[in-house]
């Protein structure tokens, strides 16, 4: 599947062998999700944003798992013409970015991960996020203000709703919730993997429940050459509640 997509070329024009930045957002995100770190390293580095199946503008399928997600962002580099490139990933979209690494690490530089670990989680974090999502849509609402009222009858957190309106237009939801939802397992597993021996760097928020200390084993048994990195007092959505600090820890990875 051809994922949407925006290329930036590297602002740099005498830098002309460098990787491609390749930014794969997480579960319910967009394409612009990580638009701070495209902005921080587009002047020396190409930059591909994406829209995952089912999310954005992308193509909407039945099937959602790793497998599908990362052929879909090889078909799309192949596309592109995009050979040598840095995967970095948050969250779902960093599993997408640790499968893709496995399945063409010749063409895998670095791999940078946000808040995610290679392992299959037991927890499920979404269960009133998918609640508020099928009230709007059930609500039929057209504009964002009544879209964001029936939303803080299920969640609390201002920047949750905030990340989530984003992908509200004309009435609808962007991303295919009823394929999410049946995929939710899916998302939630992992499949161990060949080790990736290449530089890698995994980044966890202090306060995220995501990279827990019993999770470190699994990522040096797949990821061996991999440091990882804490931002204190940071959660889930750390690129976005502590922006500088997580650019600073991929700029000097890199």
């Amino acid at each position: 599947m051809l994922l949407n997509y925006d290329l930036q070329p590297a602002a740099d024009t005498v830098i002309s062998d460098a990787p491609t930045i390749v930014l794969i957002h997480g579960l319910f995100g967009s394409i612009g999700n990580l638009g701070v770190i495209a902005r921080a390293l587009k002047e020396r580095y190409p930059v591909l944003q994406l829209d995952m199946r089912n999310h954005g503008l992308s193509p909407q399928s039945e099937e959602m798992d790793y497998a599908h997600m990362a052929a879909d962002v090889r078909e799309t580099l192949d596309a592109l013409r995009i050979g040598s490139c840095i995967l970095i990933g948050h969250s779902m979209g960093g599993k997408v970015a640790m499968r893709l690494a496995n399945l063409i690490p010749e063409r895998v530089e670095k791999l940078v991960i946000l808040d995610m670990a290679p392992v299959a989680y037991q927890v499920r974090q979404h269960d009133e996020i998918f609640k508020a999502l099928f009230a709007v849509e059930q609500a039929r609402v057209s504009s964002r203000a009544e879209a964001t009222q029936i939303m803080r009858q299920y969640l609390q957190q201002d920047m949750v709703i905030q990340f989530l309106m984003k992908s509200f237009a004309a009435g609808k939801w962007r991303f295919n919730i009823h394929a999410i939802q049946a995929h939710y397992a899916d998302i939630l597993s992992w499949q161990i993997q060949t080790a990736f021996t290449k530089p890698s760097l995994f980044i966890r928020g202090g306060v995220s429940p995501y990279v827990q200390e019993q999770y470190l084993s699994a990522i040096e048994a797949q990821f061996p050459l991999a440091q990882v990195q804490i931002i204190e007092q940071a959660g889930h959505w750390l690129h976005a509640e502590k922006p500088d600090q997580v650019i600073d820890l991929i700029q000097e990875f890199l």
